[in-house]
């Protein structure tokens, strides 16, 4: 336990260069809050540092100001800033508290830059990160570890931007494995940006044409009717799941303005479900965090299909979102968990496993 005197000094790192830059402002706003909330406010000191989308980093009042505005700071694109220069004040953090949704944020690239620093950092690791990210690694690793999933074909960008008899035999090829409807998503991406719901040939092919305008890797994945549960986990080696909760959305699918307008989605928690079906998906959700070496924060999403009384993982994201809409936090607060100690033991599993 920390005294005053020995505050933790935490450096709050969000904004980034992916597509959920605002999202990663918003969230890190609702952390800091809960870092300096009740008895936090005795163990912990914050630092933001705001990651400008050109790359460069900001500490200081201009990083507070970015938390204090929910507003980007504006950058000149053309201007390429010294990515290698980092604020002097970033020396004298104890600890990182990653705030960064997508790309250069949870796909291991941040990840080893803190490996690099050998300081303690939120969440998971390089190697879970990047797997967590791309949804073809991921769900070859989740195959391996036997947890059931919708039928997938993975897709290359070349194998789209190819010559004109590749591509018609491609969209055959995905067609008789996966039928109509099915989700054309880029591999690499977070928040449902660049995911198409396909129900015939040209919708497909456009689709496919998109995902690889956000990513050279692809994933299509057959369309089940199915309820999308969530589950929380937090900790390490031995971690914990949370209740479970479900999203219901007055749209086709679960897209990125879905999710986060407000009205347009509602989370029920806990899930109305059969304690038997609960147990199976902390079970699963655990298992999941597991196979690829998750440390501190996920959270594991799932299709629940009635009819069969089936179970498919669609994905973890290990950096989960923080705002006020976000399931992570509510699903520990159903759990018995506050935001405060939410983030307080968050900040202890990446001290648990630096150490």
């Amino acid at each position: 336990m920390t005294t005053p005197s020995t505050k933790l000094n935490v450096g709050l790192l969000f904004g980034g260069r992916s597509g959920e830059h605002e999202v990663s402002i918003i969230s890190a706003g609702a952390i800091a809050k809960g870092l300096l909330m009740g008895a936090n406010a005795d163990r912990y000191q914050v630092q933001p540092f705001y990651i400008q989308k050109n790359g460069a980093w900001v500490d200081g009042e201009k990083a507070a100001q970015v938390l204090e505005s929910k507003a980007p700071i504006v950058t000149d694109e053309t201007n390429k800033p010294n990515l290698w220069q980092f604020p002097a004040s970033a020396a004298s953090i104890d600890l990182w508290y990653l705030v960064l949704h997508g790309p250069n944020g949870e796909d291991g690239t941040i990840q080893g830059l803190m490996e690099l620093m050998q300081v303690p950092y939120v969440g998971s690791g390089v190697l879970a990160s990047s797997v967590g990210m791309d949804k073809i690694a991921m769900k070859m690793a989740f195959a391996e570890a036997g947890l059931p999933q919708v039928k997938y074909y993975a897709v290359n960008r070349s194998d789209i931007y190819s010559d004109p008899c590749r591509f018609p035999k491609l969209c055959d090829d995905i067609e008789a494995q996966l039928g109509y409807p099915n989700f054309v998503k880029p591999a690499n991406l977070g928040s449902s940006v660049g995911i198409s719901k396909c129900r015939t040939r040209a919708e497909l092919e456009k689709a496919l044409d998109e995902a690889a305008s956000y990513d050279r890797r692809i994933i299509v994945e057959a369309g089940v009717t199915a309820r999308e549960v969530e589950c929380a986990v937090l900790g390490n080696d031995n971690p914990k799941a949370s209740v479970v909760g479900e999203i219901t959305f007055d749209s086709d699918f679960y897209d990125y303005e879905t999710k986060y307008t407000e009205g347009r989605s509602k989370a029920y928690i806990p899930a109305n479900l059969s304690p038997s079906v609960v147990a199976r998906i902390q079970e699963m959700s655990v298992k999941a965090f597991k196979a690829i070496d998750c440390a501190g924060i996920s959270r594991v999403d799932f299709f629940y299909s009635e009819a069969t009384d089936e179970l498919f993982i669609n994905e973890v994201n290990t950096l989960p979102g923080f705002t006020a809409m976000s399931m992570y936090p509510q699903l520990w607060a159903a759990s018995g968990i506050e935001f405060e100690s939410l983030v307080h033991q968050i900040v202890q599993c990446a001290i648990d496993r630096h150490r």
